[in-house]
């Protein structure tokens, strides 16, 4: 089993990007195998890794589509209904609650 050579932080040779270097880029791995990986060492903790690829391998971004527009907005307004109350929250309900913050306490809105 081959190991991945390893970068300190800062120190990645040009040529290898981040994933989100590549799509600052404009690029996306497409499919290629990691190239390297990059160590941010962390005081107490294990260090954090990102993983590098090799940017001339690397594929352009596929444009977003009216469809694809349509389902992500589509998924973004379903996070903003309460299960409960079935209204528009006017933000994404978050997961700890799973309802808005009106159906999840109901004492402290009428004390209000």
């Amino acid at each position: 089993m081959a190991t991945l050579p390893t970068y300190r932080w800062r120190l990645a040779p040009d040529g290898l990007a981040t994933r989100r270097q590549l799509r600052a880029l404009g690029l996306r791995p497409g499919g290629q195998d990691v190239a390297a990986q990059l160590e941010r060492p962390r005081r107490r903790r294990e260090p954090l890794v990102a993983y590098l690829y090799s940017i001339e391998q690397a594929k352009p971004v596929r444009p977003m589509t009216s469809a694809k527009r349509a389902a992500l907005a589509k998924a973004n307004a379903a996070r903003r209904i309460c299960p409960e109350c079935r209204r528009d929250a006017g933000y994404v309900i978050p997961l700890t609650l799973g309802m808005c913050t009106p159906c999840a306490f109901p004492d402290e809105q009428r004390a209000a």
